[in-house]
């Protein structure tokens, strides 16, 4: 049962998400036992890439939106706070960028764009997803980094119309939004670390598939008491 969640997870879980899973499927035993087989039967969870990637982003002239989030990643209730960034994927034909916005009190990705190029609109349209996806939220707050997509015109009307309060990070500092970092770590280390993608169609569905089929609804986040983004916000709705 443990090599059958390492292996349901693409080869990704370490022994204390397999431990959960099999916890889940109503067997008793200790994490000691599970750390025992998995040496024992020595599949090896990727290792996780530390390092962060440097903020490239143009930076916001005049008056720049204060960081309001603070470092504070945790929310007690849904569509309180979300985190958003962008990232990139090479194929044989060029980039792929890839937008992300995640909610932080379940972790889920809640809006979500890719794109050829990193305009505004890659930005646009990923908070665009999370809106009409949560119901048109109230009282929420937007964290993202100072680049020139998120400072936009476009993108700062589209915030106001929708009375959603903008926090960005300070210069140059990816800890600021260390929860965002961490999806990409994550997306890039499990899924598309040591591969190469043909087409940007490719890399897309690649990314697709792991958003929508894996990390929200089954992929168990240590953030969330180890269930994955779509159980922990069922279970809070069921309370």
């Amino acid at each position: 049962m443990a090599r059958t969640s390492f292996l349901a997870s693409d080869r990704t879980y370490g022994a204390r998400r397999v431990w959960h899973d099999v916890l889940a499927d109503g067997v008793n035993c200790g994490l000691h036992k599970i750390e025992r087989l998995m040496r024992q039967g020595a599949p090896r969870a990727r290792p996780r890439r530390r390092g962060l990637p440097p903020d490239r982003g143009e930076r916001a002239s005049g008056v720049v939106p204060a960081n309001i989030l603070d470092r504070q990643f945790q929310a007690e209730a849904p569509n309180q706070k979300w985190v958003a960034d962008f990232t990139y994927i090479w194929t044989a034909e060029g980039w792929l960028y890839v937008a992300v916005v995640i909610d932080l009190f379940s972790r889920r990705v809640v809006g979500w764009s890719m794109s050829a190029t990193m305009a505004a609109q890659l930005v646009t349209d990923a908070l665009v997803m999370a809106i009409w996806r949560r119901g048109r939220p109230r009282a929420l707050l937007h964290h993202s980094d100072r680049g020139s997509q998120y400072s936009s015109e476009g993108f700062q009307r589209l915030m106001a119309d929708h009375g959603v309060t903008c926090s960005m990070s300070r210069s140059g500092d990816v800890w600021d939004n260390a929860a965002m970092e961490s999806f990409f770590s994550s997306l890039k280390t499990e899924r598309l670390a040591r591969k190469i993608y043909r087409t940007r169609d490719a890399a897309w569905a690649e990314v697709f598939d792991y958003i929508e089929r894996f990390y929200n609804p089954t992929r168990r986040h240590s953030a969330i008491g180890y269930l994955s983004p779509v159980a922990f916000e069922r279970l809070a709705s069921s309370g």
